[in-house]
């Protein structure tokens, strides 16, 4: 066990969530799979750099950092993902979502 690697010294558990579940938030780099996701080859990027997605659930990681399950729709993947890894979309920053088909029909 000596052998794990930690990205630092803080211990984000001691302090809440820095996102709640629904919140959309921003992937600040690309995430390929480090071979924990399955059936994707590892190093196969899953979520690319700038893409929106909603926290779905939230979970720990070493009894250190908090790890958010973020839902991409435009990937159609669920990656766990660390603080350092996302950033909030704050009210100036809101995306548009698609349309939803019925919606476009009415146009």
């Amino acid at each position: 066990m000596n052998n794990i690697v930690r990205d630092s010294d803080v211990v984000e558990l001691s302090g809440p969530p820095c996102f709640s579940f629904g919140e959309k938030v921003r992937a600040n780099r690309s995430i390929r799979n480090d071979g924990t996701y399955p059936g994707k080859e590892i190093g196969e990027v899953l979520v690319k750099k700038g893409e929106v997605g909603h926290v779905v659930s939230i979970g720990t990681f070493l009894q250190q950092f908090y790890i958010y399950g973020v839902a991409f729709l435009e990937s159609g993947y669920r990656v766990g993902m660390k603080r350092k890894e996302l950033d909030a979309l704050g009210p100036g920053e809101e995306v548009d979502d698609p349309p939803l088909p019925e919606e476009e029909a009415l146009s």
